[in-house]
């Protein structure tokens, strides 16, 4: 073999991460339940108090080293973008829902670089999934705002 050539059977001087570790101490599955956070018609009336400060509870103390309230919070501010477009445009929300699903993908990029949890990312699928028009839409905000009231009040000395 020529010299100065990569050998993946040569264990030399790398000094990368050791990818045969695990690169992360949290779980890998989300441990959230989300069997009440439910939009659309007949809402359950804890819904914006009892659910949104459960999964609050739930986020906060899964991970300390990641989910900062101003890192969740720019989750929210883009889904206000969203909320504020469809409001001036309703018949255009099929046409912007595949943006707003893309939260989804930001959040993902987000665990990858261990910003937030896999719980804060299923919360969201779970709740860009079920907005299916603008009045559910508008639900998932609230429910999103609520959740980050409660959720500042679990962690309030973090920015």
């Amino acid at each position: 073999m020529a010299e100065g050539r990569y050998n993946p059977s040569q264990r030399g001087p790398y000094r990368g991460r050791d990818d045969r570790q695990p690169r992360r101490d949290e779980p890998h599955v989300p441990d959230i339940d989300l069997s009440r956070v439910r939009f659309g018609d007949n809402l359950e009336a804890q819904l914006f108090n009892e659910v949104a400060q459960r999964c609050a509870k739930t986020i906060s103390e899964s991970n300390q080293r990641c989910n900062k309230p101003s890192q969740l919070r720019r989750f929210y501010d883009e889904l206000l973008m969203w909320v504020a477009k469809v409001e001036q445009a309703p018949e255009r929300f099929a046409e912007y829902r595949p943006f707003i699903l893309m939260l989804n993908a930001k959040a993902a990029y987000a665990k990858g670089r261990e910003l937030v949890d896999p719980n804060f990312v299923a919360l969201l699928a779970h709740c860009l999934h079920q907005a299916e028009d603008a009045r559910t839409l508008g639900q998932v905000k609230l429910f999103l705002e609520a959740f980050l009231g409660f959720y500042k009040a679990e962690r309030p000395r973090e920015n």
